[in-house]
């Protein structure tokens, strides 16, 4: 059945998608419909990220509210430099973090929440997904980002994912 129905999910959510797309009920529409929601998932099912087993959920929130934390300290940050550019103490560089990270989905929710924060962005992941590039706006001190991503990111991705 797995087989046929790999994300019964997601095939609902097409199914149900279409329907809402084409703003109706007739028969050659919900025949297209389940069609699609069948099809598609059976045809990507080499694209699905591996599962995932979430481990300590209370960290997830934790970590929301960090990245919101974040976010917003560096929205204001951003808005500092651009409005006042004499402000702006150190230059824009490259920090290269080793990470201890390795499952893909928590890469993948690193990758977001380095690309959600303003005056960052995700330049690199090496190929044995052991150092991640990062660009950031102002670099004072490599370390201090290091660190910075490190304990506040890394680590929560850690405990949630591994």
């Amino acid at each position: 059945m797995k087989r046929l129905l790999p994300a019964p999910l997601l095939s609902v959510a097409l199914f149900l998608l279409w329907l809402l797309l084409n703003q109706s009920l007739g028969a050659g529409h919900i025949l297209l419909g389940a069609i699609l929601g069948l099809l598609i998932p059976v045809l990507l099912r080499g694209l699905r990220p591996l599962p995932v087993r979430i481990r300590h959920p209370l960290t997830i929130l934790r970590l929301a509210f960090t990245v919101v934390y974040d976010t917003s300290v560096s929205n204001l940050t951003v808005v500092r430099f651009l409005l006042f550019p004499s402000f702006r103490k150190h230059s824009a560089d490259f920090v290269h973090i080793p990470l201890e990270l390795r499952d893909p989905n928590a890469l993948a929710v690193l990758a977001m929440i380095v690309c959600i924060t303003p005056g960052t962005s995700w330049a690199e992941l090496s190929r044995d997904r052991s150092v991640l590039l990062l660009h950031a706006l102002e670099v004072g001190d490599a370390q201090e980002i290091i660190d910075h991503i490190k304990t506040r990111y890394e680590r929560p991705l850690m405990e949630i994912f591994e």
